[in-house]
């Protein structure tokens, strides 16, 4: 069947349109892998290259959104592999690939790759142990490349921050074909030397390709073995490296590893710093509110706040004065009442009330011993008669009447 475009003269751009629409619909969904070329960051946020092998090259194109999401910076001369449509370019009449996501070529084989070697890791139990770091080390161990960025990094971190820890670099190579053998021989060597309280395993960022040998079975299975607590920093915080799953500690970035390695004693100082200028602020508010309740009180007010505070004091002086008193007075009064019964006691037993009823009361005057019988008395003996008024003095004479 005859194209509905071939019995007729068709405009360019009508022909344009066509093939734009046939290529859109037959490829909608592509996975092509190939060499970036002439990579070309536009303004806009857009990108613009040529992806191309040994045979052929083709234009793509990667809009702002897109690229934003990429997780690497794309360059000429990388391998990469793109999930794309096929387009066409009216203006220019050329065709083109929009690219949707770009992955650096064969990323998903060592993915898998590396996935398979932590599930048999796992399984191993190599990835169970975790030492706890200790708070103040006082020596670091560093395994990494003693000319990369890492280095460098650790050591101005831990200079910044004053911390006084011994750095003990220990050389390695961080990639390459035997660079795993050599990280995994020099942890064992700093572990068995005991040449840190920890030992840092590290490297700068760089392609998957590249961290490999820190995913290296040795370097994994030496870091599982030591007694030193070991921190793992391979590439930056998105890199995937094993050691990370087999170390004690892992620090995004080299210098975040540095920053936990100080991060006990500096802890330590903030606390103590925090405390300090919590108590001196404590102080503050409490000398502003003494401060304050000054200003409130006059003279006048410190005299009723006095009269306040003892006038419950001289009440009770005041009860107690009274009290005793009452019981002084109480007292004086029984004591009165008694001897006044006591005296009439006295004087109603007295002899001497009787003389006032006519009695009187004779006594020897020699002896002066009371005579109450007129038998004992003998003719001619000087006696004493006591009258309620006075005593006169007789004497007996012969007669003698009953």
């Amino acid at each position: 069947m005859d194209a509905p475009w071939t019995d007729r003269v068709l405009q360019v751009s009508e022909l344009t349109a066509a093939i734009k629409s046939i290529l859109q619909e037959g490829f909608p969904d592509l996975s092509v892998e190939g060499e970036i070329s002439n990579f070309r960051p536009a303004s806009s946020g857009h990108c613009y290259f040529a992806l191309k092998d040994a045979g052929a090259v083709i234009q793509c194109v990667l809009f702002r959104g897109a690229a934003a999401k990429l997780s690497f910076q794309p360059q000429d001369g990388n391998l990469v592999q793109i999930r794309a449509s096929l387009d066409v370019y009216p203006p220019r009449g050329t065709y083109q690939l929009i690219v949707r996501d770009m992955q650096p070529a064969g990323e998903g084989r060592i993915l898998a790759m590396l996935e398979a070697r932590k599930k048999q890791l796992q399984a191993e139990g190599v990835f169970d142990r975790e030492l706890p770091l200790p708070w103040f080390p006082r020596s670091l161990a560093v395994v990494t490349s003693p000319t990369g960025a890492a280095v460098r990094d650790v050591l101005e971190v831990l200079r910044r921050r004053g911390a006084g820890v011994d750095v003990r670099i220990l050389p390695v190579p961080v990639q390459g074909q035997d660079a795993g053998e050599r990280i995994a021989t020099m942890i064992r060597y700093a572990d068995r030397h005991k040449l840190g309280d920890v030992i840092l395993v590290t490297r700068g960022g760089g392609s998957l390709e590249d961290l490999l040998p820190f995913s290296e079975v040795a370097v994994v299975r030496a870091i599982s073995s030591t007694t030193t607590p070991v921190i793992s920093a391979v590439g930056h915080e998105t890199d995937l490296a094993l050691s990370d799953f087999a170390a004690d500690y892992r620090a995004p970035t080299p210098s975040a590893a540095a920053e936990v390695v100080c991060a006990g004693e500096q802890e330590v100082r903030e606390r103590v710093h925090r405390a300090g200028s919590a108590l001196v602020r404590d102080y503050l508010a409490r000398l502003e509110r003494v401060q304050l309740r000054l200003k409130q009180v006059t003279t006048a007010e410190i005299r009723y706040r006095y009269r306040n505070f003892v006038q419950p004091w001289y009440q009770r002086v005041d009860d107690a004065i009274e009290e005793t008193r009452r019981a002084f007075t109480e007292r004086i009064s029984t004591v009165k009442l008694r001897l006044e019964r006591a005296m009439d006691r006295i004087e109603g037993a007295s002899p001497y009330r009787a003389l006032d009823r006519g009695y009187a009361i004779v006594r020897d005057r020699e002896t002066g011993l009371i005579v109450t019988r007129a038998e004992k008395t003998l003719p001619g003996q000087a006696l004493e008669t006591q009258f309620a008024d006075g005593a006169i003095l007789v004497h007996r004479d012969g007669t003698e009447q009953k």
